[in-house]
């Protein structure tokens, strides 16, 4: 378990985790992990690495993102929306594995944005977008690479019945387009709703 910072750090060294630093200050893990949790103004957040960080580092997730067979992504429907967030995803692959990373080799920009774009469109039959031609649905995000960020997450109640779900605000998209429509201006909601429900492969 890492504390995740701020800026969040999603590739922490081990010696960065509860573990460690309960062993260096020969302390209870338990009342590192509360003092930690207090970071922040009590905001902080806890990264519990699941699969892929067995080494301390992500070499083998880029590993896997360089197979021509991986698709990126990941959704459960929200299902565990109140623990994880899982939005923040494009704007890490962008920011972390192309521009940040220090632990290791980075991605090109060219891929990621590829991958994102055109082989996601292809794997789910949506042959009317992820590339930037005529005749294409024109669905764009307009970009400040340089301050691309993402914010520590939070946890909000904004579900019926006041129910908890985690979200994290990211900085750098100027302009978003849906179907050349802008749906969202430095961060901001326009009011502009063009998206429809997508069935079925085409």
């Amino acid at each position: 378990m890492f504390p995740i910072g701020e800026p969040p750090d999603y590739e922490p060294t081990p010696d960065r985790s509860i573990a460690a630093m309960a062993a260096r200050e020969q302390r209870d893990p338990e009342a590192v992990l509360y003092d930690v949790m207090l970071g922040h103004d009590g905001r902080e957040l806890v990264m519990k690495a699941l699969l892929g960080y067995s080494y301390g580092n992500l070499d083998d997730m880029r590993e896997m993102i360089l197979h021509p067979n991986a698709v990126l992504g990941l959704s459960d429907g929200g299902a565990h929306c109140g623990a994880i967030c899982d939005a923040s995803i494009p704007t890490f692959m962008l920011t972390h594995w192309t521009r940040d990373r220090e632990r290791g080799e980075r991605l090109p920009l060219e891929l990621v944005v590829q991958k994102q774009t055109r082989d996601t469109a292809a794997v789910y039959g949506l042959g009317d977008r992820g590339v930037v031609a005529p005749g294409y649905r024109a669905d764009l995000n307009v970009i400040d690479f340089d301050e691309l960020s993402l914010s520590l997450p939070e946890l909000v109640h904004d579900l019926p019945g006041g129910a908890r779900r985690l979200i994290q605000r990211a900085d750098g998209y100027r302009h978003t387009f849906v179907a050349g429509e802008e749906t969202m201006h430095d961060g901001e909601p326009t009011g502009a709703r063009p998206g429809k429900l997508v069935r079925g492969m085409r």
